[in-house]
């Protein structure tokens, strides 16, 4: 008897859930999105420092939003895909999932570290200091504890399916923490001034301003996924290195060196 197309096509869905048909159409996406973050980094810069204008309070110390609010942003989210990437890959089991957890944390440690990074830069000449224990700073520099908690911890366990599972514990308990990040400025009296973006009321901030920093956050969002999708083309690379099809990939790569961006020089087995 036939399969329906309904099957058929939940089939289909799910057929990139497999690392060797992933791998391709990831290695394809890295450069478009690659692309596509030097593109509108450079529109972003350009409208950031050279188009809005000079904050009445703060002066030009305030154009630092424009890679502090991205990088702010991308810290979170990333928190919360990768636990529900590590949560999947816990639940059902799936090798993709727990490579794709694995590979967002280091990019989501280093948009924490941006984040405060350039927050302490901007902080000294609106507050008069480079840090306080503020309530959104503090929870922050928790986020970024559990980054490298994540990392930490998933180098110290040899066996890659033990490590995937610790790790999806972690991820899950610590995605508690984003919520407060967020709504920090609202529960408690902080210095970290309000949202200046919100779904709920008009920006606060001139049209320019708001345009740059949006841009900017697009630009900040193609280049995590594009170094994620990078990533994650190694971890499987790594992970799936005793299978023929990694073998035929790494022979294709070897017998036209510059044909796949992405690839190691040398086989995967380190």
């Amino acid at each position: 008897m036939p399969a329906s197309p309904d099957r058929g096509a939940a089939i289909n869905w799910f057929k990139y859930a497999a690392p060797a048909r992933f791998y391709p159409l990831a290695g394809k996406a890295v450069i478009w999105f690659g692309v596509a973050a030097a593109l509108l980094g450079v529109v972003g810069l350009v409208i950031g420092f050279l188009v809005a204008p000079t904050d009445a309070q703060q002066g030009d110390a305030y154009r630092i939003i424009f890679l502090h609010v991205p990088a702010a942003w991308l810290s979170m989210v990333i928190y919360v895909a990768m636990a529900f990437w590590a949560g999947v890959g816990l639940v059902f089991n799936t090798r993709l999932a727990s490579m794709l957890a694995r590979a967002l944390a280091p990019t989501g440690a280093l948009m924490t570290f941006i984040a405060l990074w350039t927050g302490a830069l901007w902080g000294k000449p609106t507050w008069g200091t480079w840090w306080v224990w503020d309530a959104r700073l503090t929870s922050e520099l928790i986020l970024l504890f559990l980054y490298l908690g994540f990392l930490s911890l998933h180098a110290s366990i040899d066996d890659e399916r033990r490590a995937d599972r610790a790790t999806a514990v972690l991820a899950l308990v610590g995605v508690v923490n984003v919520p407060i990040i967020y709504f920090s400025v609202q529960w408690w009296n902080t210095l970290h001034q309000g949202a200046s973006v919100s779904l709920s009321s008009a920006p606060s901030i001139a049209t320019p301003m708001l345009a740059g920093m949006l841009i900017m956050s697009a630009a900040v969002w193609c280049y995590c996924i594009a170094v994620v999708l990078a990533r994650v083309r190694l971890i499987i690379l790594e992970r799936e290195r005793h299978t023929a099809w990694v073998a035929r990939e790494l022979n294709t790569h070897e017998a036209t060196p510059s044909g796949r961006p992405g690839f190691p020089s040398t086989g995967a087995s380190s």
